[in-house]
């Protein structure tokens, strides 16, 4: 029988010790079998490195002196993969049997295919859906498409905007086109920027349903941390002020106050990400988080712009093909405002 191309998954972890027997089992019980497993350690205290060579002695091991965050850890194993595709994956996925060969099937459709996007369902919740592709707003930020829908929804086979970084097939050839993950972001849409750097270089993604993957959401980092709560902020304005065509960035201020206001009125009535976050902080510490957000872009500014320069040379697409991949994968600012 005919081997197939090499698929290289990687593990990104940090302290996920308890997560990482099943992710590793799920990976070696596929039924597309030439793959390469690489397992990045981001500086664990947790002995997950010990626990990973007395377990698994004969996997790919890779492990980093500190945590470089979400696109450090990452590039780290891209950079010593081998594979013609790319799977990243969370060290909190389990994976079913035949999603690497689904992601796979999806992706060599169509040559303009960078990456395939899987259904990803939470793995905690009754069959309702962590992400299916990635939903985007007009000021940069993005969210999981169908998050807490249920899991019976999405089941077409469609172009999304982006796969989730969550777990997500991506083809070399684009990632030697477009870049890696953008190492300063640290944690928090690394995904999107790369969707908006492939989408602006005219790569496409599919989404495959057929492709499953389980995930215990946010265990990491917290669900609703001040660290989190900062760090999505101020990197969806990173997204904006890197991808974003003048115009949009114009128009994406006032879809920001639009939101702000919403988010405002899910702090006090409970609802949302907001009122989740203030029933453990308070009201004051989440705007002196948005301070600081707006605070710290002054320093980076000038660093994002010569990056804006760099993503603008690479792109491929018109801008009235921007504007209509906005209506086509956007998402409100009320239904990401008061998304749970």
């Amino acid at each position: 029988m005919k081997q197939g191309p090499l698929i290289s998954t990687i593990i990104l972890n940090w302290n996920g010790k308890e997560f990482l027997d099943s992710c590793i089992r799920s990976l070696r019980g596929q039924t597309y079998s030439h793959l390469e497993i690489i397992l990045v350690d981001n500086a664990s205290t947790d002995g997950s490195v010990e626990y990973i060579r007395q377990q698994f002695p004969d996997l790919h091991l890779l492990v980093n002196q500190q945590n470089l965050g979400y696109g450090g850890g990452n590039n780290v194993g891209i950079r010593a993969s081998q594979g013609r595709y790319v799977m990243i994956l969370n060290n909190d996925t389990r994976l079913d049997p035949t999603c690497i060969e689904e992601l796979k099937r999806g992706i060599e459709k169509d040559k303009r295919y960078g990456s395939c996007a899987s259904k990803v369902l939470l793995e905690d919740e009754d069959n309702l859906i962590d992400a299916a592709g990635i939903s985007v707003c007009l000021d940069g930020l993005s969210i999981g498409r169908g998050r807490l829908e249920r899991g019976d929804l999405y089941d077409e086979e469609t172009e999304v905007f982006a796969a989730s970084g969550c777990a997500g097939l991506f083809r070399r050839e684009m990632l030697e086109e477009i870049g890696l993950f953008d190492e300063d972001f640290f944690a928090y849409a690394e995904d999107a920027d790369l969707g908006w750097r492939a989408q602006l270089a005219n790569w496409k993604c599919l989404y495959n349903p057929k492709a499953v993957v389980y995930h215990l959401h946010s265990k990491s980092s917290g669900t609703y941390s001040p660290l989190k709560a900062f760090l999505v902020e101020r990197n969806r304005i990173w997204v904006a002020l890197k991808n974003f065509p003048l115009p949009l960035l114009i128009v994406g201020q006032f879809y920001t106050f639009e939101r702000y206001l919403i988010q405002a009125y899910g702090a006090f009535a409970g609802r949302g990400a907001a009122g989740r976050f203030t029933n453990n902080f308070s009201k004051i510490e989440l705007a002196w988080i948005l301070m600081k957000v707006y605070l710290s872009l002054w320093k980076t500014i000038p660093s994002m712009l010569k990056k804006r320069r760099a993503v603008q040379h690479k792109k491929r697409v018109s801008n009235r093909e921007v504007y209509r991949l906005m209506r086509q994968f956007r998402i409100s600012a009320k239904a990401i405002a008061l998304k749970e």
